[in-house]
């Protein structure tokens, strides 16, 4: 593959409401990540990711946007974010801005006008169809729950795969479509490096069948079946990577659940996008029904299988994007570790099991100083509509609310939407307001990133060390183009695997338990990274300390 800006690249993604807040309201905004720019400087950051900042409801957390053009005034000014794209700039580092054009608010002026004149232009730039036995024309449900459909009129309904307040936009409109591109290019020629592009596989839609199976007790069924990569998607990505990206030799990361067979079109020399998100290990824990209360009972086993799998089928394609956590994720330590063994040495073998995989690396805020799920009193608590949706669901399959409450909490997205841990002062640092939108996690004065900073051993300096193996040094260039192979392992909780390129490799193990582990370590190494320090060798055999991770290398 040819050499692309952003293979070598570090992705750090800021949700702004709860990043920094200057101007002591309780909610994040451009000029709070502005301050903090420094910190990401120092952290080795190249491109910074950040989630809606235009004007929107904020239904969905501004994912809801009713103007595309302008920042809402919650984050403040469009003079922020034109004074954001230039400091960070100055410092090296690109925009990568949210893309959301599967669907818009409903408060946007061209869903406004579709609501007021069926007959108007704008009534076709959304999806409305006609109900279908005195009800919704079909049993699809959205992403959040209920209907996917919600009445507009007499017999006039209109689609939303996500909240009855997204309604979604008819791709198969020409006209809509140049208005998207108008819009792309307005913010590609300020200067940004790219856009992360949100649900953007659902963009075409199948109505081939009216209904679908059930498969919940609501009697409906999952909207991704009828809208997710449907045949005919290639025609609208490919239009509008050759309309707006390609042009501006962009940085593109697409949120698409992307089978193995279309990965060449996603992915490959030609493909649509830089790279996509693989939810294959990040919703490991999620039953292919979507509904979270229900334990989808994965092994080490099977993330190993989901991980390497991922690995081996992209890499044959093209590039893939790396990463633990996001706005819409628990946070990882949580997820992927035992209750109980949360530590120092865990949380940074799980950093070093993905920073040094083949891709380019994406850290959600907070990740890099082991940020973990907030404990919340009652369902008043969470901010996140699809967290009460599952409770919800949950309850009506039978459950207890206590258990509902439990089982709903422990995957919200609320868990990495608290405010970022900056230091042991109020509010960790964040905001200087007597409430901030979101609760504060009690454990701040613990972690934060102050304290983190003074402490050599601290799961932030070792993110920091992760990131300069991968930005400089003699290994980099294996890091960045080498070839992803697995490595065979005695014991079944030792996760390893070789970057390998003409000039030499590098050996990642990982010792995914709390005990030790042995793996036999032939030929000469270098240590280059260790979360304990030293290597431990025995005769030809590395011992492995409890959730060890350990990189070696030779050229």
């Amino acid at each position: 593959m040819e050499k692309k800006w952003w293979k070598s690249g570090i992705v750090y993604q800021c949700y702004p409401k709860s990043f920094q807040d200057s101007n002591h309201d309780g909610i994040g905004d451009i000029r709070g990540i502005i301050d903090r720019l420094d910190y990401l400087e120092d952290l080795g950051v190249d491109v910074l990711w950040i989630c809606p900042v235009y004007k929107s409801p904020m239904d969905d957390n501004g994912y809801d946007i009713s103007d595309y053009y302008h920042v809402d005034e919650s984050f403040g000014t469009d003079e922020d974010l034109d004074l954001l794209i230039t400091e960070a700039g100055k410092r090296g580092i690109k925009i990568l801005m949210d893309l959301v054009v599967n669907h818009t608010s409903d408060e946007h002026v061209w869903f406004q006008e579709a609501l007021k004149d069926p007959q108007s232009e704008y009534a076709d730039y959304y999806v409305f169809k006609e109900g279908a036995d005195g009800g919704p024309p079909n049993n699809w449900r959205s992403y959040f729950g209920g209907s996917a459909w919600e009445k507009a009129g007499d017999n006039r309904y209109y689609l939303h795969a996500f909240s009855k307040k997204q309604p979604d936009l008819n791709w198969e409109n020409p006209k809509l479509r140049e208005e998207i591109y108008k819009m792309i290019n307005y913010w590609l020629d300020k200067g940004i490096g790219g856009f992360r592009i949100d649900a953007i596989s659902n963009i075409k839609k199948n109505f081939e069948a009216n209904n679908f199976e059930p498969d919940g007790e609501d009697g409906l069924c999952f909207v991704g079946k009828g809208i997710a990569n449907q045949p005919g998607i290639e025609v609208f990505l490919s239009e509008l990577k050759e309309r707006t990206f390609q042009p501006h030799n962009s940085m593109t990361v697409a949120e698409a659940n992307v089978p193995d067979y279309l990965l060449d079109q996603f992915i490959g020399d030609n493909g649509f996008f830089s790279m996509v998100f693989d939810f294959s290990y990040a919703d490991i824990d999620i039953p292919q029904t979507g509904e979270w209360y229900k334990p989808s009972n994965w092994t080490l086993k099977d993330l190993k299988h989901n991980i390497f799998h991922s690995q081996l089928e992209t890499q044959k394609r093209g590039w893939g994007a790396l990463y633990l956590e996001n706005h819409d994720q628990p946070r990882s330590v949580n997820k992927y570790l035992p209750q109980g063994e949360i530590n120092y040495h865990s949380i940074t073998m799980l950093a070093s099991l993905f920073m040094l995989l083949r891709g380019t690396p994406f850290i959600y805020q907070g990740q890099e100083i082991g940020m973990c799920n907030i404990p919340m009193d009652s369902m008043d608590d969470y901010n996140d509509p699809a967290t009460k949706d599952q409770y919800q669901r949950a309850v009506e399959a039978g459950m207890s609310p206590e258990q509902a409450f439990k089982l709903a909490g422990k995957r919200s997205r609320d868990n990495s939407r608290t405010p970022m841990q900056w230091s042991n002062e109020k509010n960790a640092g964040f905001s200087d307001a007597d409430k901030t939108w979101l609760k504060v996690n009690e454990n701040y004065p613990e972690v934060n990133v102050e304290c983190e900073l003074k402490d050599d051993k601290s799961v932030l300096n070792y993110y920091k060390k992760l990131i300069q193996l991968r930005k400089s040094g003699e290994y980099k260039e294996i890091l960045t183009e080498g070839e992803f192979i697995p490595a065979d392992t005695e014991d079944e909780n030792v996760i390893a695997y070789r970057r390998v390129t003409a000039e030499g490799e590098i050996l990642a193990i990982h010792n995914y338990q709390n005990r030790e582990a042995k793996m036999v370590l032939e030929g000469s190494w270098e240590n280059i990274l260790s979360n304990y320090g030293e290597m431990k060798l025995e005769g030809d055999r590395v011992l492995l300390r409890a959730y060890e991770a350990l990189a070696v290398g030779r050229k």
